[in-house]
């Protein structure tokens, strides 16, 4: 069966491998989305991109970026063409499902201190237990600053961790069903026992006391903090080659930020191009993509209404027309083809691991419920740019009919009236702390996204 790897061979390997290595360190150092903002920012300005906000006006061949919020970005490679004759857009998400802190999550039972959260996403429970995890995230005082917390990814810092019910006792455990064997509400991360050295008798909650002292102490937040903080709790694990042919990629994350690092060093690699490219990393899309970080926001529309400013071509009208105008590759990951697994996908319309990026023309569930359906116009656009570019790919469903489903932002981008299609890489293991994905179409997909900013129109 032939796969993307023929054609790296003769020496060619090392192109696949190496750009592998950049990925594995950015996935490593992006465990939250404000990381993943804070490290494409600092690959962006590397490649001469500037902040939009200190930048008065544009022009062909400028490169510009906006922040939003610290937790998503929008960047742009000015064109050749009126921005009115549209944009070559990709857009994926750089939140990863997790847990988080709850507003109050600092409590002590029975000589244990734990920190209380709620999953983020969807997960399955029961795959989050006994295993180190680490604290990654954000305090906002109340006097304005911010401290930046991360706790356990350091190979000399501790690691916390939910615990699990020893097989021994787990016998009315072992009866339930895989979604209720652990549940939500006990999702509960062990972070200390050892009490404050106190000569009060009657104070309570010593081991609790002494976590706060801690805190105080390293980065000096007090409980009530927790309230304006944004804390997650994710693996404590760098990504790592899977394998023992170091052909795969195994890390927390890949969902989505596979997509994202490839379609950042897509539009970092450009220098000119005819239609403006631009790549948009947002927040949110595992919870609906709600909220000001998602792409429900109007975020969007207000940075291209900024960027038409600058460039001397705002109207309400032509901002319309760029949109209509425009195309857009949903970099997200698709489901791979695992062999353990194989009845749940449909052979001839599966993504299958080192075949190259995935294009699938609908998600959805249920008869394609809530599902973009790219039209085959836009696909013939599509397979030209890749087949004269030797770029393999592949087309995939999201399993069997009535099996499953899933959704990403593309909907939300043709809802705008441009044409969208999904793009992206097939993972195993999706959603899960530790996710897998080939270097091979990692690389692809990289090749695929520069090939689609270049050359589609």
């Amino acid at each position: 069966m032939k796969t993307a790897w023929d054609k790296y061979k003769n020496g060619k390997l090392s192109e696949v491998m190496d750009f592998a290595e950049g990925y594995k360190e950015f996935l490593s150092n992006s465990k939250t989305e404000r990381e993943a903002t804070k490290q494409a920012i600092a690959l962006a300005e590397a490649k001469g991109f500037k902040n939009a906000e200190e930048v008065t006006s544009l022009k062909a061949g400028d490169k510009v970026y906006f922040n939003n919020r610290d937790k998503g970005l929008c960047l742009f490679v000015v064109g050749e063409r009126p921005l009115v004759e549209g944009m070559n857009i990709l857009g994926a998400h750089i939140d990863s499902p997790r847990l988080d802190l709850k507003q109050h999550p600092l409590y002590e039972d029975n000589g244990l201190a734990l920190l209380d959260t709620h999953y983020y996403g969807g997960i399955k429970t029961y795959q989050w237990v006994a295993r180190p995890m680490a604290l990654h995230g954000v305090v906002a005082k109340k006097d304005g600053t911010k401290v930046d917390i991360n706790i356990g990814d350091d190979e000399n810092d501790p690691v916390i961790g939910i615990s699990d019910l020893l097989i021994h006792l787990a016998k009315d455990q072992m009866k339930k069903t895989a979604s209720e064997v652990v549940e939500g509400e006990d999702l509960n991360v062990l972070v200390g026992s050892i009490p404050l050295d106190s000569e009060d008798e009657e104070k309570k909650d010593l081991v609790k006391e002494n976590i706060k002292k801690l805190l105080l102490e390293k980065y000096g937040i007090e409980e009530d903090d927790f309230v304006s903080a944004e804390i997650e709790v994710v693996p404590a694990e760098k990504a790592r080659d899977y394998g023992l042919d170091r052909s795969l990629v195994m890390g927390y994350g890949h969902d989505d930020r596979i997509c994202a690092y490839t379609s950042l060093k897509a539009i970092l690699d450009v220098d000119k191009v005819d239609r403006t490219a631009c790549c948009i990393l947002v927040d949110k899309e595992e919870v609906g993509s709600q909220g000001s970080t998602g792409m429900q926001s109007r975020f969007f529309e207000n940075v291209i209404a900024e960027l038409l400013e600058k460039c001397g071509q705002y109207s309400e009208l032509t901002l319309r027309r760029l949109l209509s105008n425009s195309y857009m590759l949903s970099s997200d990951v698709s489901a791979g083809f695992d062999p353990n697994y194989p009845g749940v996908n449909e052979a001839k319309n599966t993504a299958y691991m080192g075949k190259g990026i995935v294009f699938n023309k609908y998600t959805g569930s249920r008869g394609k419920s809530g599902c973009n359906d790219a039209n085959p116009e836009f696909i013939a656009k599509l397979r030209k740019v890749m087949d004269d570019n030797d770029v393999t790919w592949q087309t995939a469903e999201l399993g069997k009919v009535n099996q499953g489903g899933g959704g990403t932002i593309a909907y939300i981008l043709a809802n705008l009236d441009m044409e969208v299609i999904d793009a992206g890489i097939a993972v195993q293991n999706m959603h899960a702390p530790s996710e897998v994905a080939s270097k091979v179409d990692i690389y692809e997909a990289y090749r695929a996204y520069m090939a689609f900013i270049k050359d589609i129109a």
